[in-house]
């Protein structure tokens, strides 16, 4: 489609919210307007393609193509993009530039471009970057647009970036799954074994993680408190918890005996300590906060900042950044001023002649280049509450709060530390003690009393060890005598790597390095250009996805609370094990962060042609690693996976046998424990109770402390197996008197059994509506990255 020479602009929005922001700027007639609605073209089925790619066979793989074919796709209500994709053919025609208008970044240029190249267009294309809707940052967009002749070039390198990542999902998706679930999955195992080039290493981290917590063993570690009594009459205790912990009990018994003994002068020491504010939100900092505070998942605060960014009263969300560019330092005044007239609560700290503080640099907020997209913050528009939903605000107040804090003075401690030391056999050792009163809030004002409670750990990490708390202490001179009257030992337990919640997921894959103890690993991950966003896994776009995906795959399950922890199955843990035993790069977290950075420099590329060169180099990366990987699993052996932890096929749960739900009811009497819901109606609901209550008990041998002891069922399984044998007419074997195991075959062995069907005499239908087939109602929306995350046709 060639561009004629007519003065015709289109501007091309990601959608209508967007267009009509900034169609109140337009008043040359020669200007036109169209929206998407998200993406408009979705990548077509293998089977469309080539109908013997269709059934899932592994002698067809590996199903390798120099592009990916698209078709028209479908919006959320299941209408063709097809209308759509024809006015904007239409509205092309006379046209002689093409304005690229759609949300800053890699997704927002893909939703353009692929419909250009769909379309064929070959004009002018430049790129619009709105980092916000407000009016401020819509003028600024079109000025940084009038000096950047270059920026549709730059744009189509970002395009191609988007492209690439596309590219290997696909066919990874496709190729892996197929090969993975025919070749290495157990044949018990119904549902695909799903596989993608950042699931897969994310699922990784968490095995690893799950790994070192079952391997974890509890150690006793100790600590040495001395209650002193001073020459003025105070009394205080002071604490010996050195950073290498005390393990060996002989060792604190003599540090507590030396300490018992002590007189002397102690050591005062007084300073002010100056607490800084915390840094602002990128989209992954914000979803953990969120997931803290209000429980959500991290896919309802990206809705919620998106729509706060449509409707212009926030920057862009989908950033990796917690800093904002210098040039930004004149806007503060303006929008402190609209947003403290918002948050009334806080007003009252925002003065008409307050003067608010700057602080440059990496332990500030404003750098010189932030990156790609700014930290999230308010904007000199606000809204009014009554037109925000209860969340949306929630959502507004937490970000607005932020920025208003970063622009406050420091908080100042008065903080006072005691110590002495106490000579022992070996060495001298110190005991102390601190606490801290708040001479100046500062910004801590904003939070009231919960800005302690708001530091953030790093997560998948043990618990540090509790300092001692900030309290005032008694009035103690330096160099003041005291003497010890009592010295005592307290014991504490070291504790287990902390499971990763579902709100701190997406900050532990772009933060990866935080997740590592190698040196050199750490190294490798290392960013020279921006070190304050280090190589990680996938994108800010995309990181809140990945979580859903390893839920669906039944590789992860979710604990309760606001937060829930995740931890790994045991089909994740096995499928994890296949993927490194069989090809070891696609289960590296840390390789596979090295190469998104390699597919990173596409969209960096600084010409179109460079750009082209680089995608093309990736794509033929990608083909290289995936025959290489077809050749792996075609070597590999299936995986074998416990019944058990299979899980039971979805829509497939039958009633338990009464038999079952007799021994259940017997058991909760005896056991003093309520029937969980659904055990009389669910088999998988019934089975799991009686799998925990029967199976949590140990005979009286292995409580006395004989680990060896052959386990004895209980009486209310022995009931129920000879209750089985007699519905059957056979003879309970005589193993299942004496083993616990052998009688939980057969109880399973006998349920099972009792499952199959028999024919039932014929009853009159009722009236009303006929069944429905939910599996003929599946289908498909909008653009979809992985083709092959559907059950395999039997």
């Amino acid at each position: 489609m060639p561009a004629p020479n007519t003065g015709r602009t289109l501007f091309f929005f990601e959608k209508p919210s967007a267009m009509r922001q900034l169609q109140r700027f337009f008043r040359s007639p020669n200007t036109v307007c169209i929206a998407a609605e998200g993406h408009l073209l979705r990548a077509d089925e293998p089977g469309s393609i080539r109908p013997e790619w269709k059934p899932w066979r592994f002698d067809a793989l590996p199903i390798v193509l120099d592009t990916i074919p698209v078709s028209c796709g479908q919006n959320r209500s299941g209408q063709s993009h097809a209308p759509k994709l024809a006015s904007i053919r239409q509205a092309l025609l006379g046209v002689e530039r093409v304005i690229i208008a759609t949300d800053p970044g890699r997704e927002g240029s893909m939703i353009a471009w692929e419909v250009l190249e769909h379309l064929g267009w070959r004009g002018r294309v430049d790129r619009l970057k709105l980092g916000a809707l407000d009016d401020v940052s819509i003028r600024r967009a079109f000025a940084s647009l009038a000096k950047e002749p270059a920026s549709g070039d730059q744009d189509y390198a970002a395009y191609l970036e988007a492209l690439c990542r596309q590219y290997e999902d696909y066919l990874l998706g496709l190729n892996g799954t197929r090969a993975i679930s025919l070749r290495l999955r157990p044949p018990a195992f119904r549902e695909p074994w799903r596989f993608g080039g950042v699931q897969t290493p994310t699922l990784a981290i968490l095995a690893n993680l799950e790994d070192r917590i079952c391997a974890f063993v509890p150690q006793d570690f100790f600590k040495i408190g001395m209650h002193l009594d001073t020459e003025t009459g105070a009394a205080l205790t002071l604490w010996h918890t050195p950073k290498e912990r005390i393990l060996d009990p002989n060792v604190a018994e003599a540090i507590r005996q030396a300490a018992a003994t002590w007189s002397g002068p102690m050591m005062v020491e007084q300073k002010d300590v100056r607490r800084s504010p915390p840094r602002l939100f990128s989209k992954d900092t914000l979803a953990r906060r969120c997931a803290k505070r209000f429980g959500w998942d991290p896919q309802r605060t990206a809705a919620l900042a998106q729509e706060l960014y449509d409707q212009g009263y926030l920057s862009y969300p989908r950033t990796e950044s917690e800093y904002l560019p210098e040039g930004q330092i004149g806007d503060v005044a303006a929008i402190v001023a609209a947003v403290a007239g918002v948050l009334t609560d806080v007003s009252h700290l925002f003065p008409v002649s307050f003067k608010p503080v700057i602080r440059r640099g990496a332990k500030g907020h404003y750098v010189k280049d932030p990156g790609e997209h700014h930290a999230i913050v308010p904007l000199r528009k606000v809204p009014a509450r009554e037109r925000l939903s209860a969340e949306q605000f929630r959502l507004y107040e937490l970000v607005a709060k932020a920025y208003l804090a970063a622009h406050l003075p420091d908080g100042i401690d008065a903080r006072t530390g005691i110590s002495a030391d106490v000579s022992t056999p070996d060495s001298s050792k110190r005991f102390s003690v601190s606490g801290s009163v708040v001479r100046d809030p500062g910004w801590r004002a904003i939070y009231g009393g919960d800005a302690d409670a708001e530091a953030d750990v790093v997560p998948g990490k043990a618990r540090r060890d509790q300092e001692a708390p900030l309290v005032r202490l008694p009035s103690v001179r330096d160099s003041e005598a005291a003497s010890a009257s009592a010295a005592e030992i307290t014991t504490a337990v070291t504790e287990p790597p902390r499971r990763i919640t579902r709100g701190e997921l997406p900050v532990v894959m772009g933060r990866l390095i935080d997740q590592v103890e190698d040196p050199e690993a750490k190294r490798a991950l290392e960013n020279p250009v921006n070190p304050n966003e280090p190589k990680g896994l996938g994108t800010a776009a995309t990181r809140d996805s990945i979580l859903p995906k390893l839920l669906k795959s039944n590789y992860i399950a979710l604990g309760t609370g606001k937060d829930p922890a995740i931890e790994v199955t045991g089909v994740g843990l096995a499928f994890i094990a296949a993927v490194r035993q069989v090809f070891p790069s696609y289960g590296d977290p840390v390789g596979r962060a090295l190469f998104e950075a390699d597919l990173a420099e596409i969209g960096q590329a600084s010409n179109r042609a460079e750009a082209e060169r680089r995608a093309g180099a990736f794509q033929a990366r990608t083909r290289t690693r995936l025959n290489d990987l077809i050749r792996a699993i075609s070597n590999a052996s299936v995986i074998e996976l416990d019944p058990s932890l299979i899980p039971p096929k979805q829509g497939a749960d039958r009633p338990p046998t009464p038999a079952m739900v007799s021994f259940a009811v017997s058991l909760a009497k005896r056991m003093g424990v309520r029937l969980p819901r659904g055990c009389t109606t669910s088999m998988r609901v019934c089975r799991t109770f009686l799998d925990t209550q029967a199976g949590s008990r140990v005979s009286q041998q292995e409580q006395a402390g004989e680990p060896n002891a052959v386990r004895a069922p209980s009486e209310a399984m022995l009931r129920y197996a000879r209750r089985l044998a007699e519905q059957h007419g056979k003879a309970c074997p005589p193993d299942i008197e004496t083993h616990f195991d052998a009688c939980r075959r057969f109880l399973d062995s006998g349920a099972s059994a009792a499952l199959t069907p028999t024919k039932k005499p014929e009853r009159t239908k009722r009236k009303g509506k006929p069944p429905t087939d939910n599996s003929s109602r599946r289908g498909t929306r909008g653009a979809k990255r992985n083709p092959d995350t559907r059950r395999p046709t039997p």
